[in-house]
C-alpha cells in the first residue's frame, strides 16, 4: 500500500508534466510585417520572379578563390565560433527550463551516532557519574517534489526560453552573414587596390618616359625649364601616392587574415588584368518583397516577440495559486542490517497550495510591465522590417545608378586616353605646351582609377544587396523558418 501510494505520486506528477494543463495568457500569432508593403520592390523590373534560393550566394561571383576564402572564414572566424557557443549555452538553458515541469526526485542517505545521558549511576553517592547510552540511526529515502502547472506558468516559461533560443540562433546567422559580407567586401577591396597600384605604376612609368623626353628637348633648347619642372613634379607626385596604396593594401590583407582566424600577414600585390571586372548577373525581374522574411534579424525580432508574449502568460499565471506536491519514501532503522526490512520503511505525501492575497499590486504591475514590453517589441519588429526594406531599396537604387555611372566612366576613360595621345603628338610637333600633355595624362590616370572605384562600388553594393535580402533570391516558400517543435527536439538532444 505504501509503495503504491508513492508510485501513484510519481505517476501522477509525470502524467501532469507530459499532458500539460491550461495556458493562461495570449497565444502567439505571427505579427504583420509592419507598414504596408509592396508586392515587389520598386527599383527592379516588374515580372515573374526567377532564380533559385541559395545560402551560398557568394558563388554567384564565380570566383573559386573567393569561395575557398569564404569557407575558410566560416570555419575559422572567432566571432562565428562565439555565436555558435552562445547557441549551445541557450540550448542548455532551455533544457533547464523544461526540467522544471517534471518531478524532482533525489536520493538522501544519513548515518548518525548519538551519545546521551540516561540519569545517574547510583543515588547513594553524591559523587556518582551520570549514566549514558549510545544509539545509531540510519536512513535512506527518495524525496520528491513537483509543482502542478495548472495555469501553464512553467509551460509559458519554457516557451519563452525556446523563443530566446530561436533568437540566439538567428543572431548567430546574422553574425555569420555580417562576417561573410565583410570578408567578400575586403576581398574586392584588395583586388581594387591591386588594380589601383598597377595604374599608379603605369602612370609612374609614363611620367618617367615623359621626363626623359622633356630632358632631351630641354638639353636641345626645345623645351623650357618650366616644362622640365612640371615633368619632375608630376613624377614625384605619382611616386608619393604609391606607398599609401601599399599601406592600405597591407592593412586590408591583415584584416582579412584576422577574419579567417589566421595571423595578420601581408603579401605582395597580385597582377590584375585590365578586364578583371565582371559585371554581376542582373537582379531577377519581379523580385518578391516577402523574400525579405528570411532575413535573420527579422526572424530574431519575431522570436523576441514570441518570448515577450510567453512572458505575459508567466506574469498572469503568477497571480494564481501555486500547487505543489512533495513526498518521500525510504527506510529508517537504528541497526544498519535492519535498514531494509519491511517494518523499517517510512513515507509521506504532502499537498500544498500557495495563493497570493495581498502584495500591493506588485504582480499586476509586473503583468502590465510585461505587456508594455511586448508593445515595445512590436514597434521594434515593425522598425526592423521597415529598415530592411529601406536597405534593399537603397541597394537596388544604388546598383542601377552605379551601373549607369560605369557606362559613362568607360566612355570617359576612352576619351581620356585618346586625348592623351593627341596631346603628346601635338607637343612632339611643337603645337601644344607641355602643360596640355600633363593635364591629359593626369586626367587619363584619374579616370582609370575612378573607373576602378566605381567597379568596386558595384561589387560592394551587390554584397550589400545579398546581405539585405538574407542571401540569394528565389521563392521564399521553398525555405521556411524552423518550426518551434523542430528547435525543441534539437535542444532536447543536446
Amino acid at each position: 500500500m505504501k509503495h503504491r501510494a508513492f508510485s501513484l505520486f510519481v505517476a501522477l506528477s509525470v502524467s501532469v508534466a507530459l499532458t500539460g494543463c491550461m495556458k493562461i495568457g495570449p497565444d502567439f500569432t505571427k505579427p504583420d510585417m509592419g507598414p504596408q508593403i509592396r508586392a515587389s520592390y520598386q527599383n527592379v523590373i516588374s515580372g515573374a520572379g526567377t532564380g533559385q534560393i541559395t545560402d551560398r550566394w557568394w558563388t554567384a561571383f564565380n570566383d573559386p578563390e573567393l569561395d575557398r576564402l569564404v569557407e575558410g572564414v566560416r570555419s575559422g572566424n572567432l566571432d562565428i565560433k562565439k555565436a555558435l557557443a552562445a547557441i549551445s549555452e541557450l540550448q542548455s538553458y532551455f533544457v533547464q527550463s523544461r526540467a522544471d515541469r517534471f518531478p524532482n526526485l533525489q536520493i538522501q542517505g544519513t548515518a548518525a551516532r548519538q551519545r546521551y545521558q540516561t540519569g545517574f549511576g547510583s543515588s547513594a553517592s553524591p559523587f556518582s557519574l551520570p549514566a549514558s547510552a549510545e544509539s545509531n540511526a540510519y536512513a535512506l529515502s527518495l524525496p520528491a517534489s513537483f509543482e502542478i502547472d495548472l495555469w501553464g506558468r512553467l509551460a509559458r516559461a519554457e516557451e519563452a526560453t525556446l523563443a530566446t533560443l530561436l533568437k540566439t540562433e538567428e543572431n548567430a546567422r546574422t553574425v555569420a552573414q555580417t562576417i561573410i559580407s565583410e570578408t567578400i567586401t575586403s576581398y574586392f577591396q584588395i583586388e581594387s587596390l591591386e588594380r589601383r597600384i598597377q595604374i599608379t605604376k603605369q602612370s609612374i612609368e609614363s611620367y618617367r618616359r615623359n621626363l626623359s623626353f622633356v630632358e632631351r628637348r630641354y638639353e636641345g633648347g626645345m623645351a623650357s625649364i618650366l616644362d622640365l619642372r612640371q615633368a619632375r613634379r608630376a613624377l614625384a607626385q605619382a611616386e608619393a601616392s604609391l606607398p599609401s596604396l601599399r599601406q592600405e593594401l597591407g592593412i586590408r590583407q591583415q584584416s582579412l587574415a584576422v577574419l579567417s582566424g589566421r595571423y595578420p600577414e601581408t603579401r605582395s600585390p597580385r597582377t590584375q588584368p585590365e578586364d578583371y571586372f565582371t559585371l554581376p548577373l542582373a537582379v531577377p525581374p519581379g523580385l518578391p518583397s516577402d523574400l525579405l522574411l528570411r532575413r535573420p534579424d527579422i526572424r530574431a525580432a519575431e522570436a523576441s516577440l514570441r518570448a515577450l508574449n510567453a512572458k505575459i502568460g508567466v506574469a498572469k499565471a503568477s497571480r494564481f495559486p501555486t500547487i505543489k506536491l512533495t513526498g518521500s519514501f525510504g527506510y529508517s532503522s537504528s541497526e544498519l542490517d535492519q535498514l531494509f526490512v519491511p517494518g523499517s520503511n517510512v513515507w509521506n505525501i504532502t499537498f500544498g497550495v500557495l495563493h497570493p492575497l495581498f502584495n500591493a499590486g506588485k504582480l499586476k504591475a509586473g503583468q502590465r510591465a510585461t505587456e508594455a514590453q511586448f508593445q515595445q517589441g512590436m514597434a521594434d519588429y515593425a522598425k526592423t522590417v521597415l529598415s530592411a526594406f529601406s536597405e534593399v531599396e537603397s541597394s537596388l537604387l544604388t546598383r542601377k545608378e552605379q551601373i549607369e555611372k560605369r557606362e559613362k566612366m568607360l566612355t570617359f576613360v576612352a576619351e581620356a586616353r585618346a586625348t592623351q595621345k593627341v596631346a603628346e603628338n601635338r607637343y612632339e610637333r611643337g603645337l601644344a605646351s607641355y602643360l596640355t600633355v600633363l593635364d591629359s595624362q593626369q586626367a587619363r590616370f584619374q579616370a582609370e582609377e575612378s573607373l576602378v572605384l566605381v567597379e568596386l562600388a558595384i561589387l560592394s553594393n551587390r554584397v550589400t544587396l545579398h546581405r539585405a535580402l538574407g542571401g540569394g533570391w528565389g521563392d521564399p516558400q521553398s525555405r521556411k523558418p524552423p518550426e518551434q517543435g523542430d528547435e525543441q527536439k534539437k535542444a532536447d538532444n543536446q
